[in-house]
């Protein structure tokens, strides 16, 4: 099985190849360039060093959300060009589930956090002790502190993820027990997407199908309601 995961949902960008089970490739990209300039090179890089063709791939898998509106759309559109391409099938991976892989085995509960700004956090738990992720909380959009009170008390937790830059601190004066995790376990990366589609293949689909996950509409969307809001209101 080849599968080729992608993710360009949030700050860093990132390509692997998953061959016969193992991560054969694995590139990362935080240099502050756009994900629309960066992420076909590195597809490229990845095919090359793994001695691969797309046409030998099995599956694309993408990070389709939460996240970056226009990072995720980057992401599903070059997933869906090549799967389409190829006659290849996508796998849709959800952003706050990928990330939680990097905890795999903890004891506990990972609580990734995106920053969605708007004073909000994309958010959700996992139990991690088995493995794979199981779910415990949803995902969703809300305030920080809301989330963090939905949190039990009796477990341990590991918060991940881009929200930490901007609520690290926060989160240790509202939990003091809680574990921030460390720069090289924080960040999504798409060998955690790969790992996630082998594990479920049942889940593939065809290109067309594929679509981001949002859990809030796009800000331009947001802002075209609250303007046919107010000429209603005159």
């Amino acid at each position: 099985m080849i599968i080729v995961g992608l993710d360009t949902s949030g700050p860093l960008a990132s390509c692997a190849v998953l061959r016969d089970g193992s991560i054969v490739h694995l590139t990362a990209m935080n240099q502050g360039l756009t994900h629309s300039e960066t992420i076909m090179p590195a597809l490229d890089a990845a095919m090359e060093a793994a001695g691969l063709r797309c046409d030998q791939v099995d599956c694309f898998a993408t990070v389709a959300g939460p996240g970056s509106f226009t990072g995720v759309r980057i992401g599903v559109c070059a997933a869906k060009g090549l799967a389409h391409a190829w006659n290849k099938s996508c796998a849709r991976i959800d952003a706050l589930e990928a990330l939680a892989m990097n905890y795999q085995g903890f004891d506990g509960l990972a609580c990734p956090i995106l920053d969605a700004r708007r004073g909000q956090v994309y958010c959700a738990a996992f139990d991690m002790a088995g493995g794979l992720p199981r779910r415990v909380l949803p995902d969703a959009a809300m305030e920080l502190g809301a989330f963090v009170d939905s949190l039990p008390r009796d477990r341990r937790v590991v918060f991940l993820g881009d929200g930490l830059r901007v609520h690290a601190g926060r989160i240790l004066e509202m939990r003091s027990d809680a574990c921030i995790a460390p720069a090289n376990l924080r960040d999504l990366r798409a060998d955690a997407a790969c790992l996630l589609a082998a594990a479920r293949p049942e889940e593939w689909m065809e290109a067309q199908a594929l679509t981001p996950i949002y859990l809030r509409a796009p800000q331009a969307e947001r802002e075209r309601k609250a303007r046919l809001g107010m000429n209603e209101g005159k």
